[in-house]
Formats: C-alpha cells, sequence, structure tokens
C-alpha cells in the first residue's frame, strides 16, 4: 500500500477479455493497492462519473463525454485491429436495408453503440430505430418474439454466438442470416485500429497511488500476454466456448495504446465531434511521479 493513501477503488469489466490484463493480480502473482470492483461497462461508466470508483477500465466513449474528468492510463486498452469477434451485429436482413427497422442495441457499452451509429450513417447508409436492449444474451431461444430485425450483441454472448454460428448450430443462422463484426467494419471503413476500452483515474485520484495501480496493471497485463494458453483454458470454463477459439480471441484483441491506436481513437473521437455527440477535448494521460 502506498504510504499515506487508502486503497483505491478499481473497476474491472467480468468478460474474459480482461483476463489478461487482470490475471496475474487474480493469482497474487503481482500485487494491487487497491480492491477490484466488477460491473459491465456501463455501470462501470456511471461509477467513475459519479466518482465511486478511483481507477477503472471504461468505454471509449466515457473517456470522450468527460475528458476534463479522467486521465489516461499509459499504454493500456483493448482495441483490435480487424474483427474484434466480441461486438457482433446480428441481422435478419442485409444492414443496408435496415432503415426504419428496429434494431436493439445495448445498455451495456456506450462505445458499441455509438461505433454501430457511426457504420449506420457511413458505411451502411441507413436509419433504423434503435431500441435499448440486452446485448449480453447468450440463450436465443425467446429472441423470435422479440419485435425487432437485428440486434448488436457484445462481450462473452457475442463470441459464444459467433462460435453457435460457426458449427451452424441452433437457431442463429435462420434467425440471423446476415452478421457484422463492429471491429472489421471499422477497419474496412478507416483503415485503422478501434479502441473499445480504456482505462483512467480521477484526476483527483492522488499521483502516486495511481502509477503505482497503473504499474501494477501493466506487469499484469505483461504477464497475461505470455500465458494467454493459460487463460485461453480458463476462458472456456467460463463461457464453454472452445479453448481454441478463446485462444485465437484473446490472441486477437490488441492490449496496449500505441500509434496506430491512438489515431484509430482520435479519428473515432473526431467523427462523434463532428455529430455533436461528445464534446470536443484532448487526450490527457497520467502524468510521471
Amino acid at each position: 500500500m502506498t504510504a499515506g493513501h487508502e486503497p483505491l477503488r478499481i473497476g474491472r469489466i467480468p468478460y474474459i477479455n480482461c483476463y489478461p490484463v487482470y490475471g496475474a493480480i487474480d493469482r497474487g502473482l503481482v500485487p494491487l493497492n487497491g480492491t477490484l470492483e466488477t460491473g459491465v461497462p456501463s455501470a462501470l461508466n456511471a461509477r467513475m462519473a459519479a466518482g465511486a470508483l478511483d481507477i477503472s477500465v471504461v468505454s471509449a466513449v466515457e473517456y470522450a463525454r468527460d475528458a476534463e474528468r479522467y486521465l489516461l492510463l499509459p499504454d493500456l486498452a483493448i482495441s483490435c485491429d480487424g474483427p474484434v469477434q466480441s461486438v457482433m451485429l446480428f441481422s435478419r436482413t442485409p444492414a443496408t436495408a435496415l432503415a426504419g427497422k428496429r434494431v436493439l442495441v445495448s445498455r451495456s457499452s456506450m462505445t458499441s453503440v455509438e461505433l454501430l451509429t457511426l457504420l449506420f450513417q457511413h458505411v451502411w447508409r441507413c436509419s433504423p430505430e434503435f431500441v435499448p436492449g440486452d446485448a449480453e444474451v447468450g440463450d436465443l431461444s425467446h429472441f423470435a418474439a422479440e419485435a425487432h430485425d437485428a440486434r448488436l450483441v457484445i462481450g462473452d454472448a457475442a463470441l459464444l454466438l459467433q462460435a453457435q454460428r460457426a458449427r451452424r448450430e441452433g437457431p442463429l443462422g435462420a434467425l440471423y442470416p446476415h452478421a457484422y463484426d463492429l471491429g472489421g467494419e471499422w477497419r474496412a471503413w478507416t483503415g485503422l485500429p478501434f479502441v473499445f476500452a480504456v482505462w483512467v483515474a480521477q484526476r483527483t485520484t492522488p499521483v502516486r497511488a495511481a502509477l503505482d495501480a497503473h504499474a501494477s496493471l501493466i506487469a499484469s497485463r505483461d504477464w497475461g500476454l505470455a500465458h494467454l494458453d493459460t487463460l485461453a483454458a480458463q476462458a472456456a470454463v467460463a463461457t464453454g466456448v472452445a479453448r481454441e477459439v478463446c485462444d485465437a480471441y484473446l490472441s486477437g484483441l490488441d492490449y496496449r495504446l500505441s500509434y496506430p491506436h491512438l489515431a484509430g481513437l482520435t479519428e473515432f473521437f473526431r467523427r462523434l465531434v463532428l455529430t455533436g455527440r461528445v464534446p470536443d477535448g484532448r487526450l490527457a494521460f497520467l502524468p510521471a511521479a
């Protein structure tokens, strides 16, 4: 524990895409000056906005929405440079034919919904009706009764449904013959990586304590990237998805925040600013002690 400071309240997402960042901390291999508090992205966003957490992974849009409140933790993000596999639009018709149709969107992920909005505006060039829905449902038994034409599915549920689709199991193919990977769609449109989530600290968090927590998260991330096979086996047990699928999924994500990732992040923010969906701002990082 950093002298003079209470343990930090640090947020984590329960999805398996966070395993590489928290795996060594969970196993006691890397110490952390803080208590981990789990929630879906929207819950963590709300808790950070209310000051109820000191540091957390949040939707990229949450940072853009209130950049004056937060400092980005350097070199730490959840991103992809192509298909992400866990942020999917499943549709009964081609996306270009969804004008005026009902699309169920996540209550849990601001970034995924904003990305979907941009894709409809600029790539598919139509305006559906977005309806808040459950984006983490892995059971399709009740889907046919719902009044919708497409739905956004995120997280572990999207990975599970993709695996079922690949094996042609269950009603997914009949219900939704069209599937769009939002990470892949962004890459095809812009040529850039996409950053779904970032780690941020409150600007009021003591710098020394925040730096210590950041160092622990980076050390745990580095351990995780060196032990993806171990984490994939854990993910397979948690999700019911085959270990090799989990391995390919985790290996396809990037947990750093390099220049290309920053280019993708700022391009996403720029487009949101142009449409008035977030205020204009700047990237500000946790300073060195």
